[in-house]
């Protein structure tokens, strides 16, 4: 049963060019569900409707599972049968008639504007080339509104302070865009690419924009707690992620009266509703909400 899980994630790999975080969500997913079904069933063939419904009711009755992650991983169990019966491995579909669970979608968060200067502002207090590194990192997370996963794969060619703009690829589609950066994001970026990256660096042949202590690319959960801690250190209490400051680029940006459809193709939202819902956002006091979602 783990060689089809496997078959399965090297299709997602290979054909539907997933990122390695989703694969990996996948394979968690997947052998969990698997570790439920030790011992009671010997083939994929044997799962019976009846006790995926017992598994997902499992899942809503633990308290350490969010409605959202439970939905998740009801989604990655009916691709992976999906997929056994494309293959002819099944000549059934368990999952064909099973509903997936309803999340409620939280709301974004959008900082106001002066717990965005004040969170900015921070690590300018840090001349090392840690605070160096940190406070170019928020300034080109707000300036641009990139995804974690796209900040992270940045590489110092795709950075262009003559042009003041950034080439991003991301990785699942392949589609590139060139985004701006305002003016106040550039003189940190030099600063940091002049003296705090020559610092950290310790092979000459990487590539990486955004190092960390030892001198190789900056990790998705290195920048999240690079993050958390300057949201603690200006004494935000509210849960805020590096999501939080794509929010907040994108309402900002349409709070300046900037156009739909720029806005769309800097955040590379493949909808133009997913924008729109930005409209509505509010960033009078220190969080704001409303209704949208982006991944």
């Amino acid at each position: 049963m783990k060689e089809q899980i496997e078959q399965f994630l090297e299709h997602l790999k290979v054909k539907k060019q997933y990122s390695e975080n989703t694969l990996a969500a996948y394979r968690n997913d997947l052998y969990q569900f698997l570790n439920f079904l030790e011992g009671h069933v010997t083939a994929w063939s044997k799962v019976q409707r009846g006790t995926i419904i017992d598994y997902i009711m499992a899942m809503k009755g633990n308290q350490q599972y969010a409605a959202a992650t439970v939905a998740r991983k009801v989604a990655a169990i009916k691709s992976f049968f999906h997929y056994l019966l494309e293959k002819g491995i099944l000549k059934d579909d368990p999952t064909t008639t099973l509903d997936s669970p309803r999340v409620q979608k939280r709301p974004p968060r959008a900082l106001s504007v002066d717990d965005v200067e004040r969170l900015l502002e921070q690590p300018a207090h840090d001349t090392s080339a840690k605070g160096l590194r940190d406070r170019a990192l928020l300034e080109i997370l707000y300036a641009t509104g990139l995804r974690v996963t796209e900040v992270v794969s940045l590489n110092v060619d795709d950075l262009n302070l003559a042009s003041a703009t950034v080439r991003v690829v991301r990785a699942r589609t392949r589609r590139e865009r060139i985004i701006p950066i305002h003016d106040r994001a550039i003189e940190p970026l030099q600063l940091y690419l002049q003296r705090g990256r020559m610092q950290l660096l310790h092979d000459p042949q990487e590539t990486s924009l955004f190092l960390n202590h030892r001198g190789e690319r900056l990790t998705r959960q290195g920048l999240w707690l690079i993050v958390k801690h300057y949201v603690r250190a200006i004494g935000i209490e509210e849960e805020v992620a590096p999501h939080t400051l794509r929010h907040t680029c994108a309402a900002h940006l349409l709070g300046k009266k900037a156009e739909m459809e720029q806005v769309q193709q800097i955040l590379g939202h493949a909808n133009i509703s997913t924008t729109q819902a930005y409209t509505h956002v509010r960033t009078e006091g220190r969080v704001s909400s409303k209704e949208a979602d982006d991944q």
